[in-house]
C-alpha cells in the first residue's frame, strides 16, 4: 500500500512552511540577526521538545507504523545537552525550563504518542527534515551572527551518524510513501504537520518579543556610545 505520503507532505504544508519563515525571530535569523540569549532559549525548548519526540519514538519503535520511520541517527536530544552545556554552563539543566508554547507542544506529542501513534510521524518529518534540509545554512549563519569557533554550540545541526544527507532523505521518503496506511491516515499525517508548524511558530513568536528587546537595547548602547565618545560606561550599565 502506497499512499505517496511524501508528497502530500511536502505539497499540503507548503502554506504553514512559508508562514514559519516568515515569523519575525526566524526572518531576523536567517538575515544573520542572532541574539544569544534569545538563541539559547530556543535551543532549551527544542531540548524540551525533541526529547518527549524521541521518548516516545523510542517507546514505539516497535509499532507497525512509527517502525518504518524510525531512525535513531536522527536523534537530537544529546546533541543539544552539548548545546546546552556552551550557553548555560555546566550547570544548564538548573537553568532552563519549557516556555508555555513548548509545554503545549510537548503535551501534544505526548498525547499522539498514547492515542494515535501514526501521527508522530508529522512530528517527525516537520523536525528532522527540516533539520537536514537546512542544517548547515543555519549553522553558518548562526556561527557568524554570534561569533562562534566552529563546533561552538551548533551542533544541534551536525548529523555525524548520517554521512549523506541527501541519499538519506530519499530513504526517509520512500519509507513514508511505503507506510502501511489507506488515504484518510495520511490526510490525517499532513493536518497534524501543519499544526506542528503551528506550535514551532508559537514557539518563535514568544522569542521575537526578547529579540525586539535585544535588538532596541543593541541601538541604544550604539547611541549611548557615540554620545559618550566611545565609553562604554553607560552602555554597559544595567
Amino acid at each position: 500500500m502506497s499512499s505517496n505520503l511524501a508528497t502530500k507532505l511536502r505539497e499540503g504544508t507548503k502554506k504553514a512552511h512559508t508562514m514559519a519563515e516568515n515569523v519575525g525571530f526566524v526572518k531576523c535569523f536567517l538575515k544573520g540577526v542572532v541574539e544569544k540569549n534569545s538563541y539559547r532559549k530556543l535551543v532549551a525548548n527544542l531540548y524540551f521538545v525533541y526529547s518527549a519526540m524521541e521518548e516516545e519514538m523510542e517507546r514505539l519503535q516497535q509499532h507497525p507504523i512509527v517502525s518504518k520511520i524510525y531512525f535513531p541517527q536522527l536523534n537530537r536530544q544529546r546533541s543539544l545537552e552539548q548545546d546546552l552545556g556552551f550557553y548555560y554552563g555546566i550547570n544548564w539543566r538548573d537553568q532552563i525550563a519549557p516556555s508555555e508554547a513548548a509545554k503545549a507542544y510537548i503535551a501534544r506529542i505526548k498525547e499522539v504518542g498514547a492515542t494515535a501513534p501514526e501521527l508522530l510521524i508529522a512530528h517527525s518529518y516537520t523536525r528532522y527534515l527540516g533539520d537536514l534540509s537546512g542544517g548547515q545554512i543555519l549553522k553558518g549563519i548562526a556561527q557568524r551572527a554570534m561569533n562562534l569557533a566552529n563546533g561552538e554550540g551548533t551542533a544541534f545541526y551536525e548529523f555525524k551518524d548520517i554521512p549523506d544527507e541527501k541519499a538519506f532523505k530519499a530513504n526517509y521518503r520512500q519509507a513514508m510513501n511505503d507506510l502501511p496506511i489507506d488515504e484518510a491516515h495520511a490526510d490525517l499525517i499532513v493536518e497534524e504537520a501543519n499544526a506542528a508548524f503551528g506550535m514551532n511558530m508559537k514557539m518563535f513568536n514568544e522569542l521575537e518579543g526578547n529579540l525586539i528587546l535585544a535588538i532596541g537595547q543593541m541601538l541604544f548602547n550604539s547611541i549611548v556610545r557615540r554620545r559618550s565618545g566611545g565609553s562604554t560606561e553607560l552602555a554597559t550599565a544595567e
